[in-house]
């Protein structure tokens, strides 16, 4: 651990560890993970520590404002030097595409204060005068306790997701999405398939899971992701990572793997991160061979059933990209989020402009090449 320059305002603390290695601090960093008002996996020790010791960077250090009296922690992510778009540098939360939320941990008792600390905890860590927050979902806990503090927040880049909420919501969510055309076209794929022998949809957790998902590794490697170079067995690193990330989870029943599958052969798979109240859909796959059957909408649908049938959970998140044409129609609900960028001093506020500016350009330019690519 190091401790922070910052002093401690009233009972708020600041400190900043490695988080590969927490050592005393393991047990407060996993104890405000697990209760959080907003639950996010990625920020938590079972993800974030294989995931920066396999694949880096060495450089992202985990920010925390504690309790000096009970040692108790308030808030924390995890930050690193980041170019926002094209060349614009900020203190950014390390939300990556292996886990696309930004959310910091909360705890949701935190006093007053405690985002204005944190953000300046974030500034003097990484070296510079503006904060993002990628990945932020509007509607978060945390969102309001950062704009409040006198750090002009901006919203940038907003975008919208797939998801899906609990309860009654989410019940007339599925009513919506398994209806009409849908509501027969895929009983009926599914009559079909048990011709080449038995179907299934289950739902497997604890130290099966971790078995199974090997099957999932080489499910993914063997389809579009395998070929492109961007499965997780394409690189060693990553393939690590992802199995000592899903062992982890498994052991806090943190983990769930939907399987579709007929003869005892998996044909569609989804991996489910689970966080306080919350499922996060971390990863799909299906065999192409059997696309004509649609196993990913299969799985999908069978997923928010499932989901809807825990009562502990309020809601999922698809962790999908924004106009996923599978998930969208299915998981009916919708996650708001943007870039959130903080700036308190002169020269902070100049990189925020710029930094906005910088990150709707790398946007219009990603949809420019994907016109020209489909062209």
């Amino acid at each position: 651990m190091t401790e922070s320059d910052l002093p401690a305002i009233g009972d708020l603390e600041p400190i900043v560890i490695d988080p590969v290695r927490p050592d005393d601090q393991l047990s407060a960093w996993r104890a405000l993970a697990e209760t959080a008002a907003d639950p996010n996996p990625f920020f938590g020790p079972d993800f974030l520590m294989p995931f920066l010791e396999d694949m880096g960077p060495e450089h992202v250090r985990l920010c925390a404002v504690r309790d000096k009296r009970t040692g108790r922690w308030m808030m924390a992510a995890p930050f690193g030097r980041r170019r926002l778009g094209l060349g614009i540098p900020a203190a950014t939360a390390w939300a990556t595409e292996y886990g696309p939320l930004g959310t910091p941990l909360l705890d949701g008792n935190a006093p007053t204060g405690t985002g204005e600390r944190f953000l300046e905890l974030a500034t003097q860590t990484v070296g510079l005068p503006l904060v993002a927050f990628p990945y932020l979902p509007f509607d978060c806990a945390a969102a309001p306790l950062l704009k409040a503090a006198s750090w002009h927040p901006r919203d940038a880049h907003p975008e919208v997701r797939a998801g899906h909420d609990g309860g009654v919501e989410g019940e007339k969510q599925f009513s919506k999405a398994f209806s009409g055309k849908r509501r027969k076209e895929l009983p009926r794929l599914v009559r079909r398939l048990s011709e080449q022998g038995e179907v299934r949809l289950e739902s497997i957790r604890g130290e099966d899971a971790v078995r199974m998902f090997e099957t999932f590794l080489e499910l993914e490697a063997s389809g579009w992701k395998g070929k492109k170079g961007t499965a997780l067995l394409n690189h060693p690193a990553s393939t690590q990572f992802a199995r000592r990330m899903i062992a982890a989870r498994a052991k806090s029943d943190g983990l769930r793997i939907d399987v579709f599958s007929v003869s005892g052969k998996a044909i569609a798979m989804l991996v489910i991160l689970l966080e306080g109240d919350r499922a996060f859909s971390w990863k799909i796959a299906f065999d192409e061979d059997y696309a004509h059957f649609s196993p990913g909408s299969q799985i999908a649908l069978y997923a928010l059933e499932k989901n809807l049938q825990d009562k502990h959970l309020k809601g999922a998140d698809s962790l999908a990209v924004p106009g996923h044409r599978m998930i969208e129609p299915l998981w009916r609900g919708r996650i708001r989020y943007a870039t959130l960028l903080c700036a308190a001093s002169r020269a902070g506020r100049l990189l925020q402009m710029a930094g906005h500016f910088d990150l709707s350009l790398e946007r219009d330019l990603r949809r420019l090449a994907r016109r020209l690519l489909r062209h």
